[in-house]
């Protein structure tokens, strides 16, 4: 008889045990995770194919640097695969998809600004895009149609204003802004700044953005960030007097000559056979320049060259081809970058 009742005893006791909501808890736990596990592998799986094959489209920063003959030299962003945004937009059809790719810029060590004083002649040389400079001191009458040449292209140039220019001529400084272009620098009187003093440099270059911000008011955007010197003439301590005012110093690698009164077919070969990836264009408001600029910036953009300000030229940013898509980042060459 007790051995009877110790049977019994352990059978209620075991029955409790099973019928114990903790332990049913736990066992649905367990279905639960097992049920889980072939998603979670699935979506694992995904993740690291991505994860696995991001350094087949990674393309390393590019520090600026100084050039023995050139200068200063942009440096140019990198590109990886940012996995987690690639995972998302892949995750709906679980695998890999090239064309879903998501890219992000990865910036250099060294940037341009980072670099001693030095001038800059051209961009970073793997960048597709070209900028005009243009410096105003006169040429009034053929401002207005390069201006609604400009426009009509969606392109923006960085015009570079002689104070006294700026000064005499208010209305045409605001339009050249309203008109969403980059203002730089081009001193106030356009002196030869390789022999005139240190103290004059400082005066001329002060004087002109003083000048221009007052002429613009709240319409300069931007500091303004660059300084052209008139002729392309300057001694080191030019640079380095234009950088204490905060401001690079630009030359150029293609000059269109525009002085000399080109025919339009003239200029636009010389410019056309001359020019590369990184190239600053000078140009001035003449009647030669007027009548050869629609079809120049058709001709560059038929290299797919962008056309840029010099601040987005010489930004370490990689860019997306406007007209393919598909000109500067990955391996596959038809993705979204950030």
């Amino acid at each position: 008889m007790r051995k009877f009742i110790h049977i019994a005893i352990m059978f209620v006791m075991a029955l409790a045990f099973i019928n114990n909501p903790f332990t049913d808890q736990y066992v649905s736990g367990l279905k639960q995770e097992t049920g889980a596990v072939p998603v979670s592998k699935s979506k694992d799986l995904l993740y690291e194919e991505i994860t696995a094959k991001k350094d087949e489209y990674s393309i390393p920063a590019q520090d600026a640097k100084i050039d023995r003959v050139w200068k200063a030299i942009p440096g140019l962003n990198g590109i990886e695969v940012d996995v987690e945004a690639s995972y998302k937009k892949m995750k709906s059809e679980k695998k890999f998809n090239e064309d879903k790719l998501v890219f992000k810029q990865i910036e250099p060590k060294v940037k341009l600004k980072d670099l001693p004083p030095s001038p800059v002649y051209k961009g970073h040389p793997e960048k597709p895009m070209v900028s005009f400079i243009i410096n105003v001191a006169w040429g009034n009458e053929y401002l207005s149609g390069m201006l609604a040449t400009l426009k009509e292209h969606n392109v923006s140039a960085s015009f570079f204003l002689e104070g006294r220019w700026v000064k005499n001529n208010p209305e045409l400084a605001r339009m050249i802004m309203d008109a969403g272009h980059e203002v730089g620098n081009h001193s106030y009187t356009h002196p030869d700044m390789k022999v005139i003093s240190s103290a004059k440099t400082r005066e001329e270059i002060q004087k002109t953005n003083d000048v221009i911000e007052a002429t613009m008011d709240e319409k300069l955007s931007k500091p303004i960030t660059w300084f052209a010197p008139p002729s392309g003439s300057y001694r080191d301590e030019t640079v380095k007097i234009a950088a204490e005012k905060d401001l690079g110093t630009v030359m150029w690698t293609v000059d269109t000559v525009d002085w000399k009164k080109p025919s339009p077919d003239v200029l636009i070969n010389r410019v056309l056979s001359k020019v590369h990836n990184g190239a600053l264009i000078l140009m001035h408001p003449t009647d030669s320049t007027e009548k050869s600029l629609d079809r120049l910036i058709t001709g560059l953009k038929q290299k797919n060259l962008q056309i840029g300000t010099v601040s987005e030229l010489l930004s370490e940013k990689r860019i997306q081809n406007r007209e393919n898509n598909n000109q500067d980042f990955g391996k596959n060459n038809n993705n979204n970058i950030n």
